[in-house]
């Protein structure tokens, strides 16, 4: 019998069955953490791309949660200054789904899929996010991974514009914006990212959510940033980020209710499929 929505978010909202080892970017040359199962071969992986002034610490919980239920997480720690270029953070992003795909992860010989990778990221670092991945989708970028899923968290615009961007890409989108952002109004930010979106994509909003929801842990950056971390915002991102890229990375059906419902405090204002 198919579990139902409130079922599957509950599933989902605790830790998967999967031990979790956690790495470090930086003894392949490129600052960041990696977190991944124990174990396991041909594993489904994920770059994210941290928000405006955010170390990749704060999001901790999230890439170990992802891990847990078996989808190797990654994030780089480049370009956290107050004026970053959101084009190299989008390289960036990229090259750690190369460095994942390509580097022994784990004493046990942990592999990844290259058929299996995704995108993610908050605020700037989902704007990157989604550079990152129409560039991958570019005709002219062939030697760029394929990206099979991207989702977004209080997505905010880039230069050059991610609404832009999204125009290009085929890919699933799953875009989460939150009702009391005042950083990156949904307006103009992840609903205009999903609107332009080339592929399937859906946008939900968090209630009672800010800007620094999905965060973890006190940061400086909140004295010029509206918002603070959230727990019920951070138990729903990981929820439904586990059940998007499970669905989009390894082809399971398990989790599609919970995709196709709306659930408390994340309502879907927006789903649509590209014409045949």
């Amino acid at each position: 019998m198919a579990s139902k929505p409130k079922q599957l978010l509950a599933e989902l909202s605790h830790p998967g069955p999967h031990e979790v080892l956690r790495g470090n970017l930086a003894l392949v040359g490129l600052p960041g953490v990696v977190f991944t199962p124990r174990q396991g071969l041909g594993l489904p992986a994920i770059a994210f791309g941290h928000g405006w002034l955010q170390p990749a610490s704060r999001y901790r919980h999230l890439l170990h949660h992802l891990a847990s239920w078996g989808v190797v997480a990654a994030a780089p720690a480049t370009q956290g200054g107050p004026l970053p270029s959101y084009r190299l953070l989008a390289s960036d992003l990229l090259t750690t789904l190369d460095v994942v795909t390509t580097v022994r992860l784990g004493p046990d010989g942990i592999s990844v899929d290259p058929a299996k990778l995704g995108l993610a990221g908050h605020s700037t670092g989902g704007g990157s996010a989604v550079l990152a991945a129409a560039r991958a989708a570019a005709a002219d970028d062939s030697a760029r991974p394929r990206i099979r899923a991207v989702a977004t968290i209080t997505a905010a615009q880039t230069l050059p514009s991610a609404s832009v961007a999204a125009q290009l890409i085929t890919a699933p989108g799953l875009h989460l914006a939150a009702e009391e952002d005042l950083v990156a109004p949904a307006v103009g930010h992840a609903e205009a990212i999903a609107a332009a979106w080339a592929g399937p994509v859906q946008l939900r909003t968090l209630g009672k959510s800010s800007h620094l929801g999905v965060t973890e842990g006190r940061h400086w950056s909140q004295l010029l940033l509206h918002g603070k971390p959230h727990r019920r915002t951070q138990q729903l991102t990981r929820a439904l980020f586990t059940a998007f890229f499970l669905t989009h990375l390894t082809g399971t059906e398990r989790y599609l209710p919970l995709l196709d419902a709306d659930v408390k405090r994340a309502p879907i204002d927006l789903t649509e499929e590209p014409a045949a």
